[in-house]
């Protein structure tokens, strides 16, 4: 664009400054080739002035917003399970299994080489109720006992949460 184009889009516009607007006001009197050039650059910015904005039609600003609320459908949810805290489970239930079987391994009496007799004393069930007065049973069981505490807080909490949905 030249500077006479630039000059009367600012007059046009009204951003000049008044010097300006004098200086323009001159030549636009005098010069024939400003008033034609300011004659075609009005008529154009009447025709601007004068379109309509195309707006989108409705569908497609629908589509739009089903397409945002989809994306954040599709976000997985921040209630999600924590792999760490199943690992340490898992891990934990693993250490039992084997320190029970360890504990089974030593218990055992190898030295049991020799012949049955049929004179032997009868299978007498183990006494259960020294495991059930030790310390280590105790505290199994109130680890359990919490553990189905955070269960069932858990699961009311999540029907009170569907409640409320």
């Amino acid at each position: 664009m030249n500077s006479i184009e630039e000059k009367l889009w600012d007059y046009i516009d009204g951003i000049c400054t008044a010097d300006e607007r004098a200086a323009i006001d001159e030549l636009l009197t005098h010069d024939e080739a400003y008033q034609q050039k300011y004659l075609e650059l009005l008529a154009l910015n009447r025709e601007i002035a004068a379109m309509q904005l195309d707006e989108p039609p409705m569908a497609f600003t629908y589509n739009v917003l089903e397409t945002i609320r989809a994306d954040y459908a599709k976000q997985p949810l921040k209630a999600r399970i924590n792999k760490t805290l199943i690992n340490v489970i898992v891990g934990f239930f693993i250490v039992t299994i084997v320190g029970l079987f360890i504990i089974m391994l030593a218990n055992i009496n190898w030295s049991a080489g020799a012949p049955v007799s049929s004179t032997a004393a009868p299978f007498k069930m183990p006494g259960f109720t020294k495991l059930f007065t030790s310390d280590v049973f105790k505290g199994f069981m109130f680890f359990d006992v919490v553990l189905g505490l955070f269960l069932f807080d858990s699961m009311l909490r999540k029907r009170t949460s569907i409640k409320q949905a």
